[in-house]
């Protein structure tokens, strides 16, 4: 490895882990592409792609990029044991095909879609208190409850939990500062999690019914080396009841607070939005591009790889900058840093990955932040928000709020 390489970081300083890289990742995404695109930072032993065309092409090699070790840079979370909270995201084919298989029997594009009626309740339920007060905290009053209670519907949770379910899901992801690993209170609420999926899971087996979790319990399907009938192990069903709780909660509700806060800070596309709510669908899609809550995600190097002319060695690891990405101004054009509802970036967008990995729950977090912010739209002139008061959350892939007072003037 060169010297140039190995001494990158200390001309264009990147920690994944820093407080005020959270607070605004972008300039330092800019400066990666435009100098840096196959980054290496030899403090913290990381490599990081932040070119559009890199991501792609890293997301479709899933040979010698792996998933297997997670993905995620905390080492306690990083090895070969991850899927006990990661489930399938934390491993590579054929199994992680065949626990997506099942999974899917259980979450198919039409279950989700007859949640829909489901999602308009919850938000009414929780928007309405809202709309109430009058004055409020958005994160806490509304995003966090709406994809927490649509997990838990989908795991028939009882409603007692649901609030201790949340509490935990926040402890899970939250990073302190200069701490490069999983803090305590994350460790405990991941045992806290652990002991209560797994009662869960116990109790459906015994009293099984009409949820996504009974659904689970049954699903089998026809093993690829074996040509046998498989399901689901106990061990494997509370590892995708982990998933579902970042990856199916924490990330909508960033959705949904990034949204809100994007349409204060540009007022004009805000405007289009109050005055039209049918078009709430590119108000979600804009900010999945402007500032996804999936900031980045690690692989593995399982062999040798060439981006741009720099060889990634094996055994290495490297971050996917979906964040970055997103802004690539070669693919977005040179407004890519402005916050426009209405881009044609389907195509594109790299925020629910690509390939064997492509986000399994893409359609719902999309059916949640949609319902969820035509509910906002619909039933307010206007918003302020309390920007001085409030709190991001501080972690290493995640990007959002804990905190977002909000005041609203209610039609």
């Amino acid at each position: 490895m060169s010297t140039t390489i190995a001494g990158m970081q200390h001309q264009l300083p990147f920690d994944p882990y820093a407080y005020d890289f959270h607070e605004d990742p972008y300039p330092t995404y800019a400066r990666l592409r435009a100098e840096a695109p196959v980054y290496y930072n030899s403090d913290l032993d990381f490599w990081a792609l932040s070119r559009h065309e890199d991501v792609r092409n890293a997301f479709r090699n899933n040979i010698a990029l792996s998933n297997a070790w997670g993905v995620s840079m905390d080492p306690s979370a990083y090895g070969p044991d991850a899927s006990k909270s990661m489930s399938f995201l934390a491993m590579d084919d054929p199994k992680h095909m065949r626990i997506r298989k099942l999974v899917s029997k259980g979450f198919t594009p039409r279950r989700v879609n007859e949640l829909a009626d489901n999602i308009r309740a919850l938000t009414k339920q929780h928007w309405d208190k809202c709309l109430e007060a009058g004055e409020f905290d958005y994160v806490t009053d509304f995003a966090a409850k709406l994809p927490m209670d649509v997990v838990s519907e989908l795991l028939d949770v009882p409603l007692a939990d649901r609030a201790y379910l949340r509490e935990q899901s926040d402890l899970l992801i939250h990073r302190e500062e200069g701490v490069l690993d999983i803090p305590e209170a994350a460790v405990h609420a991941f045992l806290g999690l652990y002991t209560y999926y797994t009662n869960l899971l116990a109790d459906r087996r015994k009293s099984p019914g009409e949820d996504l979790l009974s659904a689970l319990l049954d699903a089998e399907v026809v093993d690829e080396t074996s040509g046998e009938n498989v399901k689901l192990t106990d061990e494997e069903i509370v590892g995708f009841m982990f998933l579902m709780v970042v990856a199916g909660n924490e990330t909508t509700t960033k959705l949904l607070a990034n949204a809100v806060y994007w349409g204060f800070r540009n007022r004009s596309q805000l405007d289009r939005v109050l005055a039209d709510p049918d078009i709430v669908p590119l108000w979600t899609e804009e900010t999945l591009r402007f500032d996804n809550s999936t900031q980045m995600v690690l692989r593995r190097v399982v062999e040798d790889v060439d981006f741009g002319g720099t060889v990634i060695p094996a055994e290495h690891r490297v971050l996917l900058l979906v964040g970055s990405a997103n802004r690539d101004t070669d693919v977005f054009g040179d407004d890519a840093d402005q916050y426009i509802l209405g881009r044609d970036v389907a195509q594109n967008l790299m925020s629910f990955g690509l390939g064997t990995h492509f986000c399994l729950g893409a359609h719902l977090a999309r059916l949640e932040s949609n319902i969820g912010l035509d509910g906002v739209a619909r039933s307010v002139r206007d918003y302020e928000l309390d920007l001085d008061k409030a709190v991001r959350v501080h972690s290493v892939n995640v990007r959002g709020f804990a905190n977002l007072p909000m005041k609203v003037q209610a039609r």
